[in-house]
């Protein structure tokens, strides 16, 4: 079963800056273009398995709640190992609809 993270939810674990990998899972362009502050992008799973940790809390994110990306990932991201997955399904589109802070050259 596929762990949800809310908008809210990840909007205090920021605040907190609490120990997780915010994890951008759309391409490179994407990425440059716009994303949550704190992010990071990796390029595919085997750079997946090279930064993180079996350890790490990660959240997977992409662009909007139809986006599909970030169920792909976050099931590449289980079978490979990692157990402390959350996927937030809002995504960019969410995030910015609240009027959150962005981070990006399209920003």
């Amino acid at each position: 079963m596929m762990r949800l993270i809310s908008r809210e939810k990840l909007k205090q674990k920021l605040d907190k800056k609490e120990e997780f990998k915010l994890l951008f899972v759309l391409g490179e362009w994407h990425f440059r273009a716009k994303h949550i502050p704190g992010s990071i992008h990796l390029e595919n799973p085997e750079e997946a398995k090279d930064t993180l940790k079996p350890d790490d809390e990660i959240v997977v994110y992409c662009a909007s709640v139809t986006c599909t990306a970030s169920i792909y990932a976050y099931h590449i991201l289980e079978k490979m190992g990692f157990k402390k997955l959350h996927r937030y399904a809002g995504g960019i589109e969410d995030w910015e609809a609240a009027g959150l802070p962005l981070e990006g050259e399209m920003v």
